[in-house]
């Protein structure tokens, strides 16, 4: 006879968290409703997978450095007329180009919302299961120039690899210096056709403008 003892334990070796936690209830309501042994097993599934989905949604979340409340809903679109949200809300809501390795450049005057479009496109990625890494130009060039003096810049690079999408804002506020420049031309070329950047710039005055662009 099937004994359902031991069924908590052999959950939790198999870490199914969410089985563990829900089965006996779960069992109460299906034989309330009827279900038969098919439709509990799927159930269960179904609350393991979306207790899955949330975990990995929190864990990308908290690992993005990405600044909180920056979201499409919290962006003023009416501050700036001439932008069209359609490419902006296609960027945050699909992954497709992600996967391709292109790369999005925002750049205009200051405090026209550069960062805040970044941040948000970021969000609508993780909440996508893309992991995305959030970085102050300035702050990532001085890590990679430590890694270089270190001579582990390649190791600081490759641990870039584990994000789809990596995030620097306001760039154009790099020194422009030999070292600056090397660095991130060396993290531009890692990432060639291999993993996508978001990059955030005041190149000009204009209103800001959004180019999606291979680089």
């Amino acid at each position: 006879m099937v004994q359902t003892a031991t069924l908590p334990l052999m959950l939790k070796q198999l870490n199914l968290s969410s089985i563990a936690h829900h089965w006996q209830a779960m069992l109460d309501q299906a034989e309330r409703n009827g279900w038969n042994a098919a439709q509990y097993l799927s159930a269960l599934c179904e609350q393991e997978l979306a207790e899955r989905h949330s975990r990995r949604i929190a864990r990308y979340s908290k690992e993005s450095h990405l600044p909180v409340g920056k979201s499409l809903a919290s962006f003023d679109f009416a501050e700036v007329p001439n932008l069209d949200r359609s490419p902006i809300e296609a960027l945050a809501g699909s992954t497709d180009w992600t996967r391709q390795a292109r790369n999005v450049l925002l750049f205009g005057a200051s405090g026209v919302g550069k960062s805040h479009l970044a941040a948000a496109i970021g969000h609508g990625l993780t909440e996508r299961s893309v992991r995305v890494r959030y970085f102050a130009t300035t702050a990532l060039v001085q890590q990679l120039q430590l890694a270089r003096a270190q001579l582990r810049l390649e190791d600081a690079l490759h641990k870039l690899d584990k994000y789809p999408v990596v995030i620097l804002d306001d760039f154009g506020f790099v020194k422009n210096n030999e070292q600056e420049t090397q660095v991130l031309f060396e993290l531009i070329a890692h990432r060639y056709e291999t993993g996508s950047l978001i990059i955030t710039s005041p190149l000009c005055q204009a209103s800001c403008r959004l180019h999606l662009v291979e680089l």
